[in-house]
């Protein structure tokens, strides 16, 4: 089987074609051929079939690929050829020698490093594969680009076959293929160059001349310029008579071109973006690759150090070409006076260069084919800018930097190479490879300038400057960035082009007014990220409005989209966006902003937790309308809410600590209870205990003393689990003696319920049974059930704590009875510990590992997987104890993965029991003597 592209676009196997259906499907199959072995997302699938993507392109492209993925399927051959899913695309899984553009641009590379008879061979076999137009039949933006493409390397390969066949001693041969081309190509130098020579070596110099002044002409009324110096003196040899020999190549131009910028000093990491641009030495594709990144990330310094290294790779020159597309100036390079300046180091003469964008593309097209040139395009504003200056030849090498993506580039079949901050290894490498090994003594210091300096190239390299320019310890600056209440100004050093601050500026004055005013409220988001329906909560906006800005945002590279629809930005560009808020937003804009964040979170938090604990008693400060615009979430189950709150756990402790620090202390409040059924379930307590720490302390500012009676008794509930026992018996005499000031008897009965649980913990039973006693007297008479059922099943445990078992399974059973008829599962998990935990050690291990499974399953769908951990043990404990060891050892060690999983102390005791067990098993595997 074979893919070929290089005419209509086909499937052939078995010496036929097959049949691939409509146009959309053929053009779906080329868009993947292109990239043979290459991940293509599916905007880039449909950017390529379509000029204007319609809304359900992805479901159409998937039907077209389920039919491909059938027809490949249905080849017997080897190797196969498949259609793989890959994240967010697909790969065209097949040899690149089994596409025929691909196997044509490898024939032509080849040839290039071969010798005089294997070239021509290679040569030959390569033109007997364009079998007319590329992608014929398919039309749209794409096809005409990438066909105009191919259309060159058709072009290229033919010259460099012409040569082969006139050093060979075949004129004849050549010319007819020669003056074809030339008719369809009648301003190409390297094809007139070759032609003039075919006639001369044929014995027509007369046609020879003919053609030579025809070409002249052409030039002059369709560029006005000359034919080059090189071309003008093969016509004088004709016209002497002197012997025209071929030529090894075509000289277009004079010189060879060395522009690069010095080498970057002691360039760090990029080990993987390094690797992608050397594959663009083996190219079968279009040989351009876009290098983008945020401002100061190191665009240019890639693209200077993987160009120095492959310099030798480009005998024909490297060309380096400052775009300006964001700068301090705003003076962006056109693409006339960026051709100019190719056209300049490619040896040109001025007069030869035409007026006209696509007169000046043509020429330069012409000069550089056959060329091994490297062209760096540095600091590109937009696609616009760079297209006119691709060469579309295989010959030439092109590396594109910019802040922007240039999506239009890469659904051309440019290589991709996305910059993202150092690594912190990396950023240590650089640190130490330019101020010297001596610098890792400093531990300290390099850990804080590295956090400062957020991990950027650029900040990275003003604080080397600095150290350098002061000859002061990195000590010295790691203070001073440490102490600054503004980085951006600690990383000044009075050049506009190496300042963090307006290197950044550059990006922002190119953004227009929306993506602006919405990169300024990134200033004011809070925790790591920000997903879309809080950026619209924060910007008072429906998504829908924010599609456009934060796709400019997220082009420009101010905004990192980590994740589908989540975003991000390093830290010294939120602390630019913060900057410019409060410079051009007023105190009510940004206070409306952040309110409704904090709403939203708060909102959508507050309806998760309904979800995962419907039975939990209201909250106490209760929720009144979100701001207008906070557009809270809202969950269909409890897997919905569970992962929401996973997946925003680091962003809602950063909301609370923002609402508390700015004054909002009922959200904050608010914002610990509705946070605290997840991270009990989670295990997440010093989480728990800074929530409750804070909430009190909110609590308190506010005058609510239920509330802050409230936070002290949960925070009591992380401190137990903690083992923490003094704050828990000082948080609970705090909450009783507010629950009693306020005459809260169902305050009290839950604080009671509490105590116990400490004494349970501190394993004194006694004291334990005595306030779960004092807990159901007072829960007696009010309507609270689930305080009832609760204070019942602690009782039976604590009766089990004292060996009472019959009294343990009486009293639980009673709670079970409760819990089950109000669907209250939390409640029923802990009883049916309680009660198999009494069978356990009453010898009924069979009802004892039935009770343990019961509360296993209840506690999973609660997803509450401290529970889930603590239920094994004591399953494996029943299992060890009926003689079941390979059980108990399956138990235990899942428990032993969930404790460590939340980084509780529990694991250490689980792999002693499991350690114990082995011992045990082994020993009585050892057969007696």
């Amino acid at each position: 089987m074979e893919v070929r592209l290089l005419g209509p676009v086909e499937i052939w196997a078995d010496g036929r074609s097959a049949a691939l259906g409509p146009p959309q499907r053929r053009h779906t199959l080329a868009a993947l051929a292109v990239d043979a072995g290459r991940p293509v997302t599916i905007e880039t699938l449909a950017a390529r079939v379509w000029d204007e993507p319609p809304p359900k392109a992805a479901r159409v492209l998937q039907v077209h690929i389920t039919h491909l993925r059938r027809l490949l399927a249905s080849d017997a051959g080897a190797p196969p050829a498949r259609l793989v899913r890959r994240s967010s695309g697909y790969v065209l899984d097949i040899a690149p020698d089994r596409v025929d553009v691909h196997r044509f641009t490898d024939h032509v590379r080849r040839a290039r490093d071969a010798g005089p008879a294997e070239a021509l061979t290679l040569l030959r076999t390569t033109r007997s594969w364009w079998r007319g137009i590329p992608l014929e039949g398919l039309t749209g933006q794409w096809v005409e680009r990438l066909r105009y493409t191919y259309g060159e390397r058709y072009l290229a390969a033919t010259v460099a076959w012409g040569l082969a066949e006139l050093r060979a001693g075949n004129p004849l041969e050549a010319l007819g293929p020669l003056a074809e081309l030339a008719a369809e190509h009648p301003l190409t130098e390297p094809l007139a160059d070759v032609l003039i020579r075919a006639y001369v070596a044929a014995g027509r110099p007369a046609d020879a001349l003919a053609y030579y002044a025809e070409f002249r002409g052409r030039l002059a009324d369709e560029l006005g310029v000359d034919p080059s110096a090189t071309l003008q003196r093969l016509h004088q040899a004709v016209l002497r008579g002197e012997p025209v020999e071929p030529r090894e190549t075509v000289e277009v131009a004079a010189g060879t071109p060395a522009q690069l910028p010095a080498d970057v000093p002691g360039f760090a990491g990029r080990t993987l973006p390094m690797h992608t641009l050397d594959n663009l030495l083996t190219e079968t594709a279009m040989a351009v690759a876009v290098v983008s990144g945020t401002a100061g990330v190191g665009k240019t310094a890639l693209a200077v150090h993987w160009s120095h290294a492959v310099r030798s790779r480009f005998p024909d020159g490297q060309i380096f070409v400052s775009l300006r597309g964001f700068g301090p100036t705003g003076q962006v390079v056109s693409p006339q006076e960026a051709l100019r300046g190719l056209l300049d180091a490619l040896g040109v003469a001025p007069e030869r260069v035409p007026a006209t964008l696509d007169a000046q593309a043509a020429l330069y097209r012409s000069v550089v084919a056959g060329r091994r040139l490297l062209v760096v395009l540095d600091n590109a504003r937009d696609v616009e800018q760079v297209r006119p200056l691709l060469p579309g030849t295989a010959t030439v090498v092109v590396v594109v930097t910019s802040r922007a993506q240039l999506t239009g580039l890469l659904a051309d079949g440019a290589s991709s190479v996305p910059l993202d901050l150092l690594s912190r290894v990396e950023a240590e490498e650089l640190l130490t490879n330019r101020l010297g090994p001596a610098v890792v003594a400093q531990r300290d210091a390099l850990d804080q300038v590295i956090t400062a300096c957020a991990r950027l190239p650029l900040a990275l390299s003003i604080a080397v400057a600095r150290t350098r320019q002061s000859n002061f310890p990195l000590s010295a600056l790691a203070a001073e960035l440490d102490e600054a209440s503004d980085r951006l100004n600690a990383l000044e050093v009075g050049d506009p082009a190496g300042d963090v601050r307006a290197v950044l500026s550059w990006s922002y004055a190119a953004l227009s007014e929306p993506a602006a005013r919405l990169f300024r409220l990134f200033g004011l988001a809070v925790g790591p990220d920000i997903d879309a329906p809080a950026l619209s909560g924060l910007a008072g906006v429906p998504e829908r409005d924010l599609r456009v800005p934060l796709r400019e945002l997220t082009r420009a590279s101010l905004v990192t989209e980590y994740a589908p629809g989540r975003y991000t930005l390093h830290d010294l560009l939120r602390e630019y966006a913060a900057e410019l808020a409060r410079r051009d937003d007023g105190e009510d804009v940004r206070r409306s902003a952040t309110v409704r964040l904090l709403d939203h979170y708060t909102h959508s938090a507050y309806a998760a937790d309904r979800l995962l604990n419907p039975p939990r008693e209201p909250i106490l400060l209760p929720l009144g309308e979100p701001a207008a615009g906070a557009s809270p979430r809202r969950f269909a189950d409890l897997t919905a809410a569970m992962t929401w709150f996973g997946e925003h756990h680091a962003v809602l402790l950063a909301a609370l600590r923002h609402a508390a620090a700015t004054g909002l202390d009922r959200l904050a409040w608010q914002l610990a209870w509705a946070l605290d059924t997840y991270s009990s379930r989670k295990g997440h307590l010093h989480d728990q205990v800074e929530s409750w720490q804070t909430a009190i302390e909110c609590a308190a500012r506010l005058g609510e003393l239920p509330a802050r009676a409230y936070a002290h008794r949960n925070l009591s509930q992380a401190d137990i689990k903690l083992g923490r026992w003094t704050e828990a018996n000082d948080n609970l005499g705090h909450a009783l003696d507010l629950f009693t000031t306020l005459g809260d008897r169902i305050g009290q009965a839950r604080t009671q319920h509490h105590l116990a649980y400490l004494w349970g913990q501190r394993k004194e039973p006694a004291p334990a049974l005595a306030h779960a006693k004092q807990a159901l007297a007072l829960f007696a008479g009010t309507d609270d059930r689930a305080g009832q059922a609760e204070a019942l099943n602690a009782i039976g445990w604590y009766h089990a704590m004292l060996g009472e078992f019959a009294d343990t399974l009486t009293h639980c059973r009673q709670a079970l009875d409760i819990f089950e008829a109000d669907g209250d599962l939390h409640g029923a998990t802990s009883t049916w510990d309680s009660l198999g935990y009494a069978h356990h050690h009453l010898g009924h291990h069979t009802e004892a590992i039935d009770c343990y499974r019961q509360g296993i399953t209840l506690a999973r769908t609660l997803q509450h997987d401290y529970f889930v951990a603590e239920l094994l043990v004591h399953l494996g404990d029943t299992h060890r104890a009926a003689g079941q060891p390979a059980a108990a050892r399956t138990a235990w060690t899942e428990a032993e993965q969930l404790f460590t999983a939340l980084d509780h102390p529990s694991a250490s005791a689980v792999r002693e029991s499991l350690r114990h067990l082995d011992e045990q098993i082994d020993a009585d595997q050892v057969p007696p003597r």
